[in-house]
């Protein structure tokens, strides 16, 4: 017996134009790989799309690479996750199991309040399929806690069971601060736990369970699971060997600089200093530009000049994070407030005078300023976006005096 075990593809997550189709590539290379491997089935551990309701060119694809599946009579088994499930029950993937591409194996019945999975059965190998969604905040743990698990730990022959939850056990420290589960909310005695949901490489075997494992994400789906991962993957499960499966759509290269107490020019030069005499062929360049600059801003430092040199090497890709980049007059405030009030005054009394205004002393400042927060934060409400941004830029006029 030999699956397919992915997650977290987050078809249509990108939103840069050149990297808008880079999770539907690599999908269609785990597909081809899963083909080529002659694999039994597919589980798809939730996360299949990045909303409920994706756009028509992402799901054209799919669509072709799940029928390319079903030609073939390989199954796909899976959940809906926190991203493609929908409170309100309209999702696509009902609609692919409609069409008899996939089948959500993520159902049962209630039973005097009790929720009561039911098995998939593959028909080529007997593999018996179960699992629970995922939900935004963790929210599936509710379901979790309803769940007969009794007659799931007691049925016999290999079981799988598809999850869609960060388990705490589990959890790495870069996620200490992210809700999880305890392992205890998962139905003990199945063979392998197709888990999905955090962008984590793991596979641990754990007493009472079994092979628990997560395969990240298909790519990675924002700039720092770029650095931390640099590519995505798959599992493929044989017997009992695991093997992950890289799947490589563009080299990746991280350049980092410390800007704590060096000039704009100084983290230019050694932004410069780290792509000399390399070539950037084919490849996502992320650069991060971190601490607190003697002198200066942010925005002195020549990260146009950098791309031009990035692209001038064949960069496929180049993008940049300055969120933790501060010039030294706006360095982070250190305060002991007790409400939002005094927090937005000490903020205010802090920086009052560090951008100079025409005939404008500290109290009309302070004014200005509490006038613009104020108006900036008006609610939509029910109002059209258009007229909403409308609203909002004629009010700031009125408050600026233009």
């Amino acid at each position: 017996m030999k699956f397919t075990h992915l997650a977290d593809c987050h078809i249509g997550g990108w939103r840069e134009p050149k990297l808008k189709n880079i999770a539907a590539e690599a999908f269609e290379r785990a597909i081809d790989i899963s083909i080529e491997k002659n694999v039994d089935f597919v589980l798809i551990a939730g996360d299949l799309f990045n909303t409920s309701l994706p756009s028509i060119d992402g799901l054209k694809l799919v669509v072709k690479r799940l029928k390319g599946l079903s030609d073939r009579g390989i199954p796909v088994y899976m959940i809906a996750g926190s991203h493609d499930f929908s409170p309100s029950g309209k999702t696509m993937l009902d609609v692919l199991e409609q069409a008899g591409l996939v089948v959500n194996v993520a159902k049962g019945e209630d039973v005097d309040g009790k929720l009561r999975l039911k098995f998939t059965v593959d028909k080529k190998t007997g593999v018996k399929i179960t699992g629970m969604l995922g939900k935004k905040g963790g929210l599936e743990k509710g379901y979790y806690e309803e769940l007969l698990k009794e007659e799931l730990e007691k049925e016999e022959g290999y079981k799988i069971f598809l999850f869609h939850s960060l388990l705490s056990e589990l959890k790495p420290k870069e996620l200490e601060k992210v809700d999880s589960q305890p392992l205890s909310l998962l139905p003990k005695n199945f063979n392998y736990y197709a888990g999905g949901h955090p962008h984590i490489v793991k596979d641990v075997k754990i007493e009472g369970y079994g092979r628990i494992a997560y395969p990240g994400p298909l790519f990675p789906n924002n700039f720092r699971e770029l650095e931390l991962l640099g590519n995505g993957g798959f599992y493929i499960i044989e017997g009992d060997n695991v093997k992950f499966e890289p799947i490589m759509i563009y080299n990746t290269v991280h350049i980092k600089v410390d800007a704590d107490g060096k000039t704009p020019d100084k983290v230019t030069n050694e932004l410069i200093e780290q792509i000399k005499g390399k070539e950037f062929n084919n490849t996502i360049v992320t650069i991060r530009v971190e601490g607190v600059l003697e002198s200066g801003r942010p925005s002195d430092i020549d990260f146009k000049g950098v791309f031009e040199k990035l692209y001038e090497k064949s960069a496929y890709f180049v993008m940049k994070n300055t969120n933790a980049l501060v010039a030294k007059e706006f360095e982070e405030i250190k305060i002991d407030a007790h409400n939002v009030e005094d927090v937005e005054e000490k903020l205010i009394s802090e920086h009052l005078g560090q951008i100079k205004i025409d005939n404008m002393d500290n109290e009309k400042e302070k004014a200005l300023t509490r006038e613009l927060m104020n108006v900036l934060s008006i609610e939509r409400g029910d109002m059209k976006v258009a007229d909403f941004e409308k609203r909002i830029k004629e009010e700031v006029e009125k408050v600026i005096g233009i």
